[in-house]
């Protein structure tokens, strides 16, 4: 079922249109929902494209994928980050998030695991009394 987006020149706010089929969209008249004018204008917008996890898993196990990560880098590391999350499509939450900007805006690795301790996954209970763990 495609989407197509409008400007109306009556009321001026843009619009979207739902169509059965892009034979519908063809032939049919757009009618502005807001204010029932036809003269509306289509625009170019943006294309969503559904894949299937297959494909979005194959993505992230092209080799080529880490052709521009500079693992020195925490910008790189920033950015190849935030692709892959975009390739999962999912929400990875509010610190993930946090932990992604921070990097791209060229905080180091080890600044950002010094301010947020919690996302070792230790808490002072499973670490050593003075900040270590039994992982180190």
């Amino acid at each position: 079922m495609p989407i197509y987006e409008y400007r109306c020149s009556d009321c001026r706010r843009r619009v979207s249109i739902w169509w059965r089929s892009f034979g519908d969209a063809e032939r049919g008249t757009a009618v502005c929902p807001r204010c029932g004018s036809v003269h509306l204008t289509r625009l170019v917008s943006r294309v969503a494209v559904l894949r299937s996890e297959d494909s979005r898993l194959d993505d992230l196990s092209d080799p080529s994928a880490l052709a521009d990560l500079d693992e020195n880098d925490p910008r790189s590391i920033g950015r190849w980050m935030r692709r892959m999350s975009d390739e999962l499509g999912e929400d990875l939450g509010d610190e993930f998030t946090e932990v992604v900007e921070r990097l791209e805006a060229g905080e180091s690795p080890e600044e950002i695991e010094k301010s947020m301790p919690e996302l070792g996954g230790l808490d002072d209970d499973t670490a050593g009394g003075d900040g270590s763990s039994d992982l180190d």
